[in-house]
This record gives C-alpha cells, structure tokens and sequence, in this order.
C-alpha cells in the first residue's frame, strides 16, 4: 500500500497571515503550526475550526504568536484535543510569549478569548521533543545614542528578540560601550532564565563555547532584564536601547514607549522584521515618518459610584439567570432519566380478598411494563426509582414478532463476485510479491515521476507568484502554491511506498565504502532513465466497484473483467512458485479505441509510480 499525503493551507498562504497548516500522511492528520496574530482575528480561524475535531497531532515550530498563538482558543473553542508536540524551547518560550500576549491585552482592554488558565491547559500536555542564526545594524542604533535619543527595538517575546540580545551584547563588549540595554516583557526574567538551560538548543558556536570554557552566553552582562515601565523612568535623561514586546506595536511595552518616545526626531524605532499586515508596525514600515501617525491609547480603570453600581447589578442578574437556567436543565435530566412513562405509571394493585391478578398486569406481558408501588415509599416526580437498572428493549415489533431488516441478510455484489472468483480454481485476488514489489503491464505510461517537489506558503500573492515561477523555472517542475483550504496531494513526488512493512523507492546512487561499511552517495553523473515501475495490489472486486462509479458498464466473466463493450482485463499469476505469490501481470485487451485508452488511465491510477 502506497503511503498517501495530502498538504492542506488553514491560513498563511498568498498572504503573511498565521501559520497553519493540515498535512494528512496515509490518514493521519498533523497541524503543522497553530498560529494566529496579534489583532487576534477570530475570521483567520474558521478553516481551523471545520478541521479540528479530525485531527491526529500537532506540531509546533516557533515559539512566537504566528506559529503557536491560536492553541489555547482553538483547545478551548474548537475541541481540540489532539496531542502536541515541541522541543523543549519552543514549549517554554511559547508559553511565556503566551502569557505576555494575554497580560499585554488585560492591560488595555477587557480581554476574554482565553484566560491564563486556558494557556496553562494548552500547554501543559505538550509532549516535549529533542534539536541551530546574525545581523549588522549597530551604526544605526550608535548614531542615535550619541545624538542623546533613544532606540526601541520592538521584538517578540522570545524568537528573535534572543538573537538581538546575543549580538548587542557581544558588540557592547568588543566595543566597550556602556549605554544601558533593556529587555522589557511581562516576563522577562523567566525566558532568559529558561533560555540558559536551553544551549545545546543553541548555534554550534555557543554550544561549543559552553563546553569548553563553561561560560553560558544569556550569563547577561550588558542587558538588563526588567518587567515594569517605570524602571526606565528612573534613567529618563540617559540615552539607552530598549528591546520590548509586542514586535507589533498594538499593545505591550512597545506600544506606550513608542508613544512617548515617537515626538521627539532624535528618538529611533528600529524594525528588525516585517510587521505582520494591519497592524502600526507594518503601517510605519510602508509609510515611514516623518508624519503624523494616529495611535489609539487603551486602558482599564475601575469603575466606581453608578458604573460600578450598574455593573453589580449586571452581573448578579447575569448569575441568577444562569443559576436557574442550570436548576431547570438539572431537573429535565433527571426527569429523562426514569423513562418516558415514568410520571404516568399505572401501579400494580395487590388486593388481600382476591384470588386473581388484574387483568391489566396479565395482559401487559408483551412489550409493556409496570411500575410496583412499594409499601411506605412514592418516589418523588424529581427522582429516580429504587429499582434495579433496567435496559428497555428498542427492537420494533409487529403482529408477527421483532421488525427485521432485510439489507442485513443480503449477501452484497462484491462479495458475490470474489466468492465466485475463488470458486473456480485459480488465485485471481493474490498480493503482490514483496519480494519483488513490482508489477508488469502490458505497456510503460508515458507519466513521468520525480523526488523533487516544493510547497510554497506564507507570502504576499506578488512574493508567492514570483517565487513559484523562479522555482518552476530554475529549481525543480512540480511547484505547489495552494489556497486556503485547497489540498494538493502530493504522494506520487515522494517516491517512497510501503509494502506490508518495509518502504521502498527508487533510488539513483554511487556504491562507496566508509569505515567498511558499504554506503550510497550521490552520483557523479546524470542517472539514466528507468523503466517505470507499478506499485500496488490490483483487486478486480475493488476495480469493478471503481469503474462503475466512473460510468463504465462492467462485469466477471470467465475470471475476467469485461469492461465496456470490447475490453477485457485479466490478471495472470505465475504459477510455478508455490506457497507465495509470484510475479503477476495485468494484461488489457481489446482494439485500441478511445475506450480501451480511458480503461487503462483508469488502471494506471490504482497504482503508484516509481
């Protein structure tokens, strides 16, 4: 059986929104990515939440929010409940970006899409799995400094913030700089905190570094971790860099410091990545200043005298509705639960002075029952009965005994059909060989087949277009760009099928020996052309089944498959080896009309091509 793949965009496609992705591997449904943005758009997410209840996994990459950031609404909203998987990075620093995204949010707004214990259910289950980046941009941020202004760098909460902070570190040191560099995030202190136990995460250099010199590269010395605005008041005179949360601009740190800071020319906002569409970031990068830019400013008060008298008012009425709407749900459960005729019982009459049981009781023996009223006891109309449980019969009845259903009876047409194929003798419905894993028609489609095969996602639709033509034209022919919801299958360019258990493929490869092991390395020259190989189990039953769907008239006869009015298909075994199935053949015949051609496509699609 051939393994089967199909790439499915949920979002992030002819476009920079979130990424998301469904990839199906023979059934299996993976979620590559989880993501969403920091305006939280619920619309991004409505192919996701059609998908989530099938699927298998999911997979985190990035610890940011266009990779991770719609997990806890989607487990929340969506049911999902698939299992999740990340290496140990990805699941720290993508819990803590989450806690920021969420107290960036309660800060300005009543934010309600999921809560702190919503993140820490979605993470908490993460399975964590075992696994290396520089830029030059330190001129820009010193000519500010030494003008007395002061640089903001808005960045994630932990992806590339880290990398930022390892090279203004480093060229603090080399250069002897003493202007003050702060990290600000919610939570700061705690990604470097996870981040030093994380270095073999790391490039190889800092790897390296440790183990030789045990000196651990997030031991900060130039950056100063800090999780509060006002600390920087204290240095308001002093020309300093600031790396904060959110890279966005929407909310966080980031957001009140540009404000403050955007009035004054001597000041300078440094972007190190594109901001994602929609949002201020993004906004100042296509039109940069100097102008004058509008910046909603957000924040939660309490409320006091009639608003918040008008707000407990609110919310108690809110409580007590709920409160009574859950009572009257609980009494109709419980109401359901003795039975449909449990309030119009007719009980059973026991009468001391007489020798016979009513009639009523004597004739309710078939299909009916009564309920026994026990001395001392009436069960309220709210509770259930002491009784034993009792599983009522569902079967229909009639005058004549239990409603049957025909169609479970009837021997189906397929099983028809190989029964009588098994009947005559001969061995029509056999696997294929494992040994040999190929199987010989009677001509070589003319379908070619290559390993090479590249998806494109996450892109502007110019970037995406442009980019597919330059790889259709330069990298490899089989360029897939697929839309939302648009599932490309692209099991055939893999060139990899199972076979019971083994997988095989065809590979063009050089012979070496390494260390006396034999070893295959890539060819010094163009490979030559293979014959096409057929891969797969051909069962005529299925066939038949399969062209009659497709609007061909078919049927057995003598062991063949006689399709439409002149073509016969027959599958011929070798008959010389015994015990197993040998090498067999699917041979066509018939004249070579535009029928016979249509029935071998047809053939040709029940396999897989090597």
């Amino acid at each position: 059986m051939g393994t089967s793949v199909q790439v499915t965009p949920l979002c992030g496609v002819y476009s920079e929104n979130p990424l998301c992705y469904l990839l199906s591997i023979d059934g299996f449904n993976f979620l590559m990515d989880c993501g969403w943005n920091d305006l939280f758009d619920e619309n991004l997410l409505k192919p996701l939440a059609r998908v989530a209840p099938k699927i298998d996994a999911v997979l985190l990459s990035h610890p940011d929010i266009l990779h991770l950031g719609a997990l806890p609404y989607a487990m929340k909203h969506f049911k999902l409940s698939a299992s999740v998987y990340s290496t140990e990075p990805v699941f720290r620093l993508g819990l803590l970006t989450m806690y920021d995204h969420y107290l960036s949010r309660r800060q300005v707004s009543d934010f309600n899409l999921f809560t702190l214990d919503d993140i820490d259910a979605a993470f908490q289950n993460v399975t964590r799995l075992t696994y290396s980046q520089n830029y030059h941009f330190s001129e820009a941020i010193l000519k500010a400094l030494r003008a007395d202004g002061n640089v903001l760098l808005p960045v994630d909460t932990a992806g590339r913030a880290l990398e930022l902070i390892l090279i203004l570190e480093q060229y603090w040191a080399q250069q002897h700089l003493t202007f003050p560099i702060f990290f600000l995030t919610n939570v700061s202190t705690s990604t470097i905190d996870y981040v030093k136990s994380f270095l073999e995460w790391m490039s190889d250099s800092i790897a390296k570094s440790f183990e030789h010199t045990r000196d651990n590269a997030f031991a900060l010395k130039h950056v100063t971790l800090i999780i509060n605005k006002n600390e920087l008041e204290k240095l308001a005179e002093v020309p300093k860099v600031v790396l904060s949360s959110m890279a966005s601009l929407e909310v966080g740190f980031s957001h009140d410091i540009f404000v403050e800071w955007a009035t004054e020319a001597k000041n300078l906002v440094l972007f190190t990545e594109k901001g994602q569409f929609g949002t201020l970031a993004r906004m100042l990068q296509v039109d940069p200043p100097p102008k004058a830019v509008k910046v909603t400013m957000s924040k939660r008060v309490p409320l006091v005298g009639d608003e918040l008298k008008a707000y407990e008012e609110e919310q108690s009425r809110i409580k007590k509705e709920e409160a009574l709407k859950a009572s009257l749900i609980k009494e109709e459960e419980l109401r359901t639960s003795q039975g449909a005729d449990a309030n119009e019982a007719v009980p059973m009459v026991i009468d001391a002075n007489s020798s016979h049981v009513s009639s009523n009781v004597t004739s309710s023996h078939f299909g009916g029952r009564l309920d026994i009223v026990i001395d001392g006891f009436i069960p309220p109309a709210i509770s259930v009965a002491p009784m034993f449980p009792f599983f009522e019969n569902t079967a229909e009845w009639d005058d004549y005994g239990e409603i049957i259903n025909p169609d479970d009876y009837i021997i189906k047409e397929e099983d028809m059909d190989q029964a009588s194929m098994q009947g005559i003798g001969v061995e029509l419905d056999g696997k294929l060989d494992e040994g040999s894993a190929h199987l010989l028609l009677d001509s070589t489609p003319s379908k070619v087949v290559t390993n090479e095969m590249t998806v494109l996602v996450h892109g502007s639709a110019e970037a995406t277009e442009h980019l597919k033509q330059h790889c259709a034209k330069h990298v490899c022919p089989h360029v897939y760009a697929p839309q939302i919801d648009e599932t490309i299958d692209v099991t055939s360019d893999l060139c990899a099928y199972k076979m019971g258990d083994y997988e095989i493929a065809w590979i063009d490869a050089e012979v070496g020996k390494t260390n006396d092991m034999l070893t295959l390395g890539p060819l010094s020259s163009t490979p030559p052309t293979h014959k096409t190989v057929l891969v797969g189990d051909l069962k005529l039953a299925d066939f038949k089944q399969f062209l009659a769907s497709k609007g061909v008239q078919v049927e057995f006869a003598g062991g063949a498959l006689r399709c439409g009015e002149y073509v016969t298909l027959r599958k011929i075994s070798d008959s010389n080896q015994k015990g197993v199935t040998g090498t067999q053949q699917v041979v066509i015949e018939g004249p070579l009309t535009e029928e016979y051609y249509k029935i071998r496509e047809h053939l040709y699609s029940q396999f897989y091509l090597l």
